[in-house]
């Protein structure tokens, strides 16, 4: 049942962040994935209804990972009826910049003028436990809050054939639509702060071509679950033309980019990527016969370090019952039940620092019933 899914507990957002320095912490927890905002043209009831639609409709994307979820006919019938799902709203107005329609009026036809107008937007709060029952059982994953970071780097080329490394400060608008993106489908991404330690474990010209092992051994420092590399050429034409590589789980995947439209062309990649990521880690308890297994845990020196492993665990989306089941010294053996199987719990954890493993590898034969880490928290 879907009372077997833990709420997913949230903390801030990280990925609208500018290029900034972050320590090395792999997974990034992602908040707001039950909630969207809408702009709305006034607080009428037919607009409220058309804002819930299409929050619902974002929600179910950032929760699941894959919009092709959208077209599930349960989905259809879900967002028909949004209302039934929305646990609170709220009202607030912005300003925002907008273009006069008449842009020659001070007499210089380059310069574009803008004026400022308020936009009212409504803030919809989705019943968490509602929407986790309604994709279990429309048979869709649920991929909860921590999830894997993704690191970006990306090279661009001129149609002079000048290279450089994207920055916020060269390049806003590149990094405002991958964070845009970001935003939408609950994708944690950061960005190199391209320091003198960056430059000089990787050139443009080395992640121009998209040097595998080089690209790797430079993000070695940010500790990121996966590496987005990728390589943008401006034509004379004005077409984008490049190529991208992603690295996760020790394999690359190499594929083109070829678009007219700067949006669609970082888009592109960015979907598949998060479509491949929610694939892997998301979970769907009803299709998964639980397994119960053991979890071993050294470096337990008090009732502080006992207590917060407790609470770590028992948030961890896949684990449904715990259980102490032996205490000896610093090591404690604990007893899951989960809504998942060990290698999803392993790759879980894997995610995290709190856990270190203890000769655990997906390798191993005793993944089945036991899984080796010590506490570093």
């Amino acid at each position: 049942m879907i009372a077997q899914l833990k709420k997913i507990t949230l903390v801030s957002l990280l990925m609208a962040l500018p290029l900034i320095s972050l320590q090395p912490s792999l997974a990034l927890q992602v908040t707001g994935l039950y909630s969207q905002q809408i702009p709305v043209i006034n607080d009428g009831e037919a607009e409220r209804n058309r804002a819930f639609k299409e929050a619902l409709a974002a929600v179910v994307v950032k929760v699941s990972g894959d919009p092709r979820w959208l077209e599930n006919p349960s989905i259809e019938r879900a967002i028909a009826q949004a209302q039934n799902y929305v646990e609170a709203t709220s009202y607030i107005s912005e300003s925002i910049q907008l273009p006069l329609e008449d842009n020659t009026a001070s007499g210089d036809a380059d310069t574009e003028q803008f004026y400022t107008a308020e936009q009212r937007i409504i803030s919809v709060n989705f019943a968490a436990g509602l929407i986790d029952e309604l994709l279990a059982e429309a048979n869709i994953p649920v991929w909860d809050g921590n999830r894997p970071s993704v690191l970006v780097w990306m090279v661009l080329q001129s149609s002079s054939g000048d290279r450089e490394f994207l920055t916020a400060d060269s390049n806003p608008e590149i990094v405002k639509v991958m964070q845009d993106f970001a935003l939408a489908r609950g994708l944690p991404i950061i960005f190199p702060v391209l320091d003198f330690e960056d430059r000089r474990a990787l050139t443009e010209n080395i992640a121009w071509n998209l040097d595998e092992a080089a690209i790797s051994g430079a993000s070695a420092r940010y500790g990121a679950d996966s590496i987005l590399a990728g390589r943008l050429h401006f034509t004379a034409s004005g077409e984008l033309v490049g190529l991208w590589q992603f690295q996760f789980q020790e394999e690359a995947d190499v594929f083109d980019g070829f678009d007219s439209e700067l949006q669609s062309y970082l888009y592109d990649p960015l979907n598949r990527i998060t479509t491949r990521l929610a694939g892997y880690f998301a979970i769907l308890p009803e299709s998964i016969e639980g397994e119960t297994i053991r979890l071993r845990i050294d470096g337990i020196k008090d009732l502080n370090a006992y207590s917060s492993l407790l609470n770590y665990v028992e948030n961890l989306g896949l684990v449904d019952t715990v259980t102490t089941a032996e205490v000896d010294g610093e090591r404690i053996e604990l007893r899951l039940g989960l809504v998942g199987d060990t290698r999803q719990l392993y790759e879980q954890i894997a995610l995290d620092r709190d856990l270190l493993p203890i000769n655990n590898t997906l390798e191993d034969s005793s993944l089945s019933t036991l899984l080796h880490y010590r506490w570093t928290r």
